[in-house]
């Protein structure tokens, strides 16, 4: 394997956050996404991120075998993103959510197109939804001594932001609630 092709764990960091915004495109149904919000209360969930070589979809459809639940897949060339992406990638996997129960699982495809996932790097920390102000806060505690990769801001989607907390463990962050 050449040396441009070789994943550290600096790259892991760059490109998992680029999958993850992908990842979290508002047009994906999400059977948590009309759970009833009472006077603005909302939680923030913790769920691993998967990322997968192509497999996401076989991977979260053996996993809705074991687990059962509710398993949503959406593919790059059924969403916004396929005109920014490779025609290669189009029928990888842009996010996966699997919820049985207390139990979900988010996944998608790894869609850095120069570089490759090596085994140990495909798994982080997800942080999804609840009130922004939360989400904050949780991201400045695990933000002492981290790498932050990518701060915690307003996007099109939401707020996003991304770390390598002073352990080493990624964390990603996410809702769609927007801050007031």
């Amino acid at each position: 394997m050449s040396a441009k092709n070789i994943l550290t764990r600096r790259r892991f960091v760059a490109f998992a956050g680029s999958a993850a915004a992908l990842a979290v495109f508002p047009f994906q149904p999400n059977p948590c996404a009309s759970a009833p919000v009472h006077q603005g209360d909302t939680m923030t969930k913790l769920m691993p991120y998967l990322l997968f070589d192509g497999t996401c979809s076989d991977a979260m459809q053996f996993y809705q075998s074991v687990f059962g639940g509710q398993l949503s897949i959406a593919k790059v060339k059924d969403s916004p993103a396929k005109d920014r992406m490779p025609a290669f990638q189009h029928e990888k996997t842009l996010n996966a959510h699997l919820q049985s129960g207390d139990l979900e699982i988010s996944a998608s495809d790894w869609l850095a197109a120069n570089a490759t996932p090596l085994r140990g790097n495909t798994v982080c920390l997800f942080l999804s939804g609840g009130a922004p102000k939360d989400l904050k806060a949780l991201f400045e505690k695990l933000s002492q001594g981290a790498q932050v990769t990518d701060p915690l801001k307003e996007v099109f989607f939401g707020l996003y932001g991304a770390l390598n907390d002073k352990f080493g463990v990624r964390w990603m962050f996410q809702t769609s609630e927007r801050s007031q």
